[in-house]
């Protein structure tokens, strides 16, 4: 395994030897400080936030005092569209990035010359612990436009000096047709995409024409037997990539070839983890939500604000020698878990329940229907050999004991073949609720 370590990450790391904690130290303190000046000044956000909350910002000394701070919502962040969350004048604004407002008023984040720069500083470094450089053929296929997703990747491959293929989403014939005569040696996509991507390339007969070695995936959760597929069948060693359309995009915080957590740069965020219910901090190591303050973020700097991801900060240094700290994979988001029978259920504990059956894919649908006033709940996996009865009882079988056993909720289970269900460009829908239709 190789240990991917540039020396720029060594020297733009932080000091926290004299930190107040096992992470952050004196210079996050200032920047805490810095960061609060900017926003009672500039921010009428902040500026109500912290009216309606009786903060007074010359108490905020030291970082632990940064829980005295009020959290921010995503729901607040919809409630200031279109440009409520900007905190410099208009004249220092560059360029604007939304989410999807799939689910209510889409957040619209405003960025200066700064922030574009920092960001596609983070996501060098992002590709520079992936091993990558400025010989290497970045072939970039997340959306542009609003979405944060495209133009954060190549704006890093640039900054990087390798060569920035700006695919863009879908068009499947054509990536291929790029991948084969660009020689892209790195693939950046969500991983139902290069899953597909690796699925096409193998059913073709293609795995020996291609040079690609490495993938930056991200955008969604992603379980090991996934991630071992697309490894596999691409032949590349992968690195999982994290982000966030309101902090900046993709490229806050990326694996290392340990793969054991996520290095974050936490000279430009600080990460906290709360219990979701008590909103109360919680030890480094110990599960719950992230809470992410853009410490040097200029156009729409966020305090406090609530991810909704589930994960923990690793305390102990990583064995890669790289001096940034650590994120544990997410399990997943508070809002996405589904309740069924009085059980609380998330991706990741499904992803765990694949892991311990043999024979069976990472590719799942669950559907959850309402019947009488009872709930139910189906669970299609693919698994190698569907067409045999007994193997496909047998698998059946394994997966209702272990769903009963390690998340104590009984299932039906429907086994298919490899490929039956449905693939995505994008993002995978993995659950169906019937239950309020």
């Amino acid at each position: 395994m190789n240990v991917h370590v540039d020396n720029d990450l060594k020297e733009n790391a932080p000091d926290h030897e004299n930190g107040c904690s096992s992470i952050y130290g004196e210079e996050e303190t200032f920047k805490l400080k810095k960061l609060l000046k900017r926003v009672v000044l500039g921010s009428s956000f902040y500026q109500r936030k912290f009216e309606e909350a009786g903060i007074d910002i010359d108490s905020i000394k030291t970082l632990e005092d940064i829980a005295r701070l009020p959290l921010t919502t995503k729901e607040e962040l919809r409630d200031a569209y279109p440009l409520g969350l900007q905190a410099v004048p208009d004249e220092d604004i560059i360029r604007i990035h939304s989410s999807s407002g799939t689910t209510g008023s889409p957040v619209i984040i405003p960025y200066t010359q700064g922030d574009v720069d920092v960001w596609a500083g983070m996501m060098m470094r992002c590709y520079q612990m992936a091993g990558l450089t400025r010989n290497d053929r970045i072939q970039i296929t997340p959306g542009y436009g609003l979405w944060t997703a495209g133009i954060g990747f190549q704006a890093g491959a640039e900054l990087l000096g390798a060569m920035a293929v700006p695919m863009g989403p879908g068009n499947t014939e054509k990536q291929l047709q790029m991948l084969l005569d660009l020689k892209s040696t790195a693939l950046a996509s969500t991983s139902s995409y290069a899953l597909l991507l690796a699925e096409e390339i193998n059913k073709r007969g293609l795995r020996d024409n291609i040079d690609l070695k490495v993938g930056i995936i991200g955008s969604e959760r992603w379980s090991p037997k996934m991630r071992s597929r697309i490894e596999q069948e691409l032949g590349i060693e992968t690195f999982d990539i994290f982000g966030l359309t309101e902090i900046y995009g993709p490229g806050i915080a990326i694996d290392c070839s340990m793969h054991d957590g996520l290095h974050y740069w936490s000279d430009h965020l600080l990460f906290e983890i709360i219990d979701p219910v008590t909103e109360e901090s919680l030890p480094d190591g110990t599960l719950g939500e992230l809470v992410i303050t853009t410490l040097t973020k200029e156009g729409a700097p966020l305090i406090r604000y609530r991810t909704r991801d589930l994960t923990r900060i690793i305390p102990e240094p990583c064995k890669c020698g790289c001096p940034f700290p650590r994120i544990d994979r997410l399990l997943g988001r508070t809002d996405d878990r589904i309740k069924i029978k009085g059980v609380n259920v998330y991706p990741g504990q499904i992803e765990d329940v694949i892991q311990r059956v043999e024979g069976v894919s990472s590719e799942y649908q669950i559907v959850l229907e309402r019947n009488q006033g009872r709930d139910s709940m189906l669970f299609r996996v693919e698994i190698d050999g569907a067409n045999d009865l007994e193997n496909n009882r047998n698998r059946a079988g394994f997966l209702k004991k272990a769903f009963r056993d390690f998340i104590g909720v009984s299932v039906d289970v429907e086994c298919v073949g490899m490929g039956e269900l449905p693939r995505s460009e994008k993002k995978s829908k993995r659950v169906i609720d019937n239950r309020d239709m």
